[in-house]
């Protein structure tokens, strides 16, 4: 359950015992041993997550916090130096991560979030952290929402920001929701604690920064944007609790990454979530998308996914015309948005790829599965040679057996997800 927030733009400077109090509606957490992994916190160097980073030392000890540069700026690598100084200081111990590969034009600030959250998603793979905490406060949160009514949002969307993202390895925390950006710098200048201002925050290019300058000149439209968010948040949980008791009743995700949806199907948002999954996407596909499955007794095709009968049982297949091309074998790799090589042990073949399994499987091989669906299934290939279908147990290279794939979509098929607040 979120947590209670009065008020969250009160300016006062936050207590430490505030802070602890939000971390217990929002975990289960890990024991604070050092022997177990840590929380992990991502740190720009803004007052934000400064102050995150700075109130997380009064809940726990077993921290890491990851500073990415993303080399945009001139200066950016300085800063980011002068953030690990300033997270040594407090006593958190930190890593750099730069990229290397942004480019400054169209899109740019899209694409440097993907990146961002790609290579944190990596560092705390890496660091073995199952959560990691982010510095969205309730200014965001409001800002949030206020674009997206512009934009004509739907429920969901005018939920929002999560105080709890689940995603397939972790969950992304935002712990300070219910705090102003006002609240969180007065913290940090009442411990004598400076920050980084990126510039780009004042740039009225960006719509976030229009709608921020409105809000300081309409404080009742400020808190109410972030009501909404509460409001309708609560709205979301209840429809993800009966979309979940729903998806229980009307079928079953197998890891060979198709679903068994029974003799009769459910029906339309369920079965998008299903498309969803199935297909490796991140939002379902809108609801006069999914409405064309029901027009054809044989099934049909949408988003990549098609809907197959199979002795009398309605299946989601992954469409081949729409798999991934094969790309070069290497761990941690996701294929397809959906399989990610999670284990290499022993030796890989010189120039071996990772691709679909294609037709011409044996029957013997396909354990009562169509070819079709088969076919859909991630494989290794070696010089144009089919050598490995691991989720068929096919190990024409035995030194592959100690590979392992595992589907894993972008989204749950039940997302994990905590909205709103108790105001």
């Amino acid at each position: 359950m979120p947590p209670q927030c009065a008020h969250p733009f009160a300016e006062a400077p936050l207590q430490p015992e505030q802070f602890t109090a939000v971390m217990a509606h929002l975990g289960p957490w890990l024991p604070d041993r050092p022997d177990l992994p840590p929380v992990g916190i991502a740190v720009s160097g803004g007052g934000d997550s400064l102050c995150l980073a700075w109130l997380a030392t009064h809940w726990r000890k077993n921290l890491l916090a990851f500073v990415v540069d993303h080399g945009l700026r001139e200066n950016s690598a300085a800063e980011a130096r002068l953030t690990l100084e300033r997270l040594a200081a407090i006593g958190v111990p930190a890593r750099l991560l730069t990229l290397t590969n942004l480019r400054k034009g169209s899109g740019m600030a899209e694409r440097a979030r993907h990146a961002r959250y790609a290579i944190l998603a990596q560092a705390c793979h890496d660091a073995g952290c199952i959560d990691l905490l982010l510095g969205h406060q309730a200014d965001d949160q409001a800002e949030t929402v206020a674009m997206r009514q512009r934009a004509g949002s739907g429920p969901d969307g005018l939920a929002g920001m999560a105080w709890v993202t689940a995603l397939p390895t972790m969950r992304l925390v935002r712990p300070l929701l219910g705090f102003s950006r006002i609240a969180l710098r007065n913290t940090l200048q009442a411990q004598g604690l400076a920050w980084v201002d990126d510039p780009s925050n004042e740039d009225r290019k960006a719509e976030r920064v229009r709608v921020r300058q409105y809000f300081a000149q309409d404080p009742a439209a400020h808190l109410a944007c972030w009501q909404e968010a509460a409001r309708q948040g609560q709205g979301r949980r209840l429809r993800q609790h009966i979309l979940a008791a729903a998806q229980a009743y009307a079928g079953a995700l197998l890891p060979l990454g198709w679903a068994c949806l029974g003799t009769t199907l459910p029906e339309s948002a369920v079965l998008a979530s299903f498309v969803r999954t199935v297909g490796g996407l991140v939002y379902p596909p809108a609801h006069t998308a999914v409405a064309g499955l029901y027009q054809h007794s044989n099934g049909g095709t949408v988003c990549g996914v098609q809907l197959v009968k199979h002795q009398s049982q309605w299946f989601l297949v992954r469409e081949r015309a729409a798999l991934q091309a094969p790309v070069p074998l290497q761990a941690n790799q996701m294929w397809d948005q959906r399989f990610l090589v999670s284990q290499i042990s022993g030796s890989v073949p010189q120039g071996a790829y990772i691709g679909a399994a294609g037709l011409g499987i044996p029957r013997a091989a396909r354990m009562g599965w169509p070819a079709q669906f088969c076919a859909t299934l991630p494989a290794i290939w070696v010089q144009g040679q089919r050598v490995a279908i691991p989720h068929l147990g096919v190990w024409q290279d035995t030194a592959l057996q100690g590979l392992e794939i595992v589907f894993q979509p972008p989204t749950s098929l039940c997302p994990g997800s905590f909205y709103g607040a108790e105001v």
